[in-house]
């Protein structure tokens, strides 16, 4: 049996540092200290590994599919996203492999297949918290297939990105209910690591400063965009001897789920609290009361995406570091009202 060939993970691991690193030190030398750089290629020496820089030229006869990776195939949210992903593949024949990325972090070998395998033709990201292993080997010359993130990105902006105007989305939200009159405004936010809860957190707290109004820290309820935090952010609003008068959910779930929760417990909106949600999923028309929102234009970001990669997979390069951003639109339902209207 010949000997496994060396990988990038077993440099990585007898230079003492990332998979990232190293594949910045072996692609962008000048990105990294002379020290590292030195004790990066001493490991490659070492372990045998070589780069293959002609890699993405040689690649294997194309598979006549895409990968794409979403965080949570539960979730309503990617839906419109996925439709089209599909649409703008079909209009070339070629097929959609969806992969759900919640093992990633635990199993990142489950993603690292699609990667090193003739199993795919290119990838498209719907995850922007993809483990740094997965990332170095998606964005170094090895032959790996071309990526593009749709509607979240990387923290270090390393790959092209297509996505709504969160920032602009947290703008309006605010902007919207300052409008109707609320001056105690709280706020439901996603994860705290997400580039998304990021985001939209600057859009809003940007527009508060704008109008001079400040964000109680006791309003500020940290979520995930689900359900469940939803429900446990309306059980601390509950608890407030000062509550805020309107929520703005950086998701339309966490909206459902706080609104939900309040009915529970005799609590209207908007007559008690005003609510606004993100993203306006299928069910946010639907919902009692129907839910003021941002839309975004979820099934262009699909389209959009899967052409760009397209393109790129058709001419065997690699995706240029560039975003392309949508712009998103406040929805008003019946969820928002003026204070004590």
């Amino acid at each position: 049996m010949e000997p496994r060939a060396a990988r990038i993970t077993d440099v990585a691991r007898l230079a003492g540092v990332s998979t990232a690193t190293v594949s910045r030190a072996l692609s962008k030398p000048e990105t990294v200290a002379e020290s590292t750089r030195n004790a990066v290629l001493a490991a490659a020496e070492k372990t045998g590994y070589r780069v293959n820089l002609s890699a993405r030229n040689l690649r294997r006869q194309r598979t006549g599919a895409i990968v794409v990776l979403v965080p949570n195939l539960g979730n309503p949210f990617f839906s419109e996203i996925l439709a089209g992903i599909e649409a703008a593949l079909s209009e070339a024949d070629i097929n959609m492999l969806v992969v759900d990325t919640r093992q990633a972090h635990s199993k990142p070998q489950l993603i690292l297949e699609y990667l090193h395998a003739s199993r795919a033709d290119g990838i498209i990201a719907l995850d922007g918290s993809l483990p740094d292993e997965i990332l170095a080997v998606a964005g170094a010359d090895t032959g790996a297939p071309p990526i593009v993130f749709a509607c979240e990105w990387t923290p270090n902006g390393a790959f092209a990105s297509v996505r709504a105007n969160n920032v602009r989305g947290g703008e309006l939200a605010i902007a919207h209910l300052a409008d109707l009159g609320h001056r105690r405004i709280g706020m439901i936010t996603g994860p705290g690591t997400n580039v998304l809860t990021e985001a939209r957190s600057r859009g809003a707290l940007s527009a508060l400063e704008t109008l001079g109004l400040a964000l109680d820290p006791a309003h500020l309820f940290p979520g995930d965009f689900s359900l469940n935090a939803g429900a446990g952010a309306a059980r601390a609003w509950l608890g407030l001897d000062r509550r805020p008068t309107a929520v703005f959910c950086q998701s339309d779930q966490m909206a459902f789920g706080f609104i939900s929760e309040l009915s529970r417990h005799g609590v209207s909106v908007p007559a008690d609290v005003s609510v606004v949600g993100f993203d306006d999923i299928a069910i946010a028309r639907r919902f009692i009361p129907a839910l003021t929102t941002l839309r975004q234009p979820r099934e262009r970001i699909g389209m959009t995406a899967a052409r760009l990669l397209m393109e790129h997979v058709r001419t065997n390069t690699t995706p240029a570091i560039e975003t392309t951003i949508l712009e998103v639109e406040l929805i008003r339902r019946d969820s928002t009202r003026a204070p004590g209207g």
